[in-house]
């Protein structure tokens, strides 16, 4: 079997569900953006974080969900035990982390580094599905969309704590922005 089909040669393609879209279309940038956000997260684990690595793949494996519900246009794809189980996630980390008292630059190692970097693409992840709220539904489901949100939202929190608490395994202190 080919990798190329080749309709999509002429700027559209295919969604799951068999809709042609162009491909500059606020559906495909979203669920472009999590297959981007997962390939960051594959090369966190790829840095060998063991203390953390099967959270990613867990994480990977719920990113691949966000595309298929962007994707379908429907489903419940991301449920709340999803964001109840990010939630006990930071705050078993943050339980480990001193105080944050003021606002840091994201820096430290290529651990925290990447993890910062899929903090922002998360962040765009988020933003990208609130511009497409803004013209169509995202999901058939309010209540699927709704939980699809959260769970994107509270992942990018998510990768904030991480990437502290990465540095914090690493001795590597915060460090703090100053204007």
């Amino acid at each position: 079997m080919s990798i190329y089909t080749k309709t999509g040669d002429k700027g559209d393609t295919s969604l799951a569900n068999m809709e042609r879209v162009s491909k500059s279309s606020l559906r495909l940038e979203a669920y472009g953006t999590a297959d981007e956000l997962n390939a960051f997260v594959g090369a966190l684990r790829a840095l060998n974080v063991p203390t953390v690595d099967s959270r990613l793949l867990w994480i990977q494996h719920k990113l691949f969900n966000v595309g298929a519900a962007l994707s379908l246009a429907s489903g419940m794809w991301i449920e709340a035990d999803d964001v109840a189980q990010i939630e006990h996630w930071i705050d078993e980390m943050q339980n480990k982390l001193p105080s944050q008292r003021c606002f840091i630059l994201p820096a430290g190692n290529q651990q925290v580094a990447l993890a910062h970097i899929c903090r922002t693409t998360t962040r765009r992840l988020e933003r990208d599905i609130v511009r497409l709220q803004a013209t169509e539904s995202v999901l058939q489901d309010t209540q699927a969309e709704a939980e699809l949100l959260r769970f994107v939202n509270r992942l990018s929190d998510y990768f904030f704590v991480l990437s502290r608490y990465l540095a914090f395994l690493n001795h590597i202190p915060d460090t703090p922005w100053e204007k």
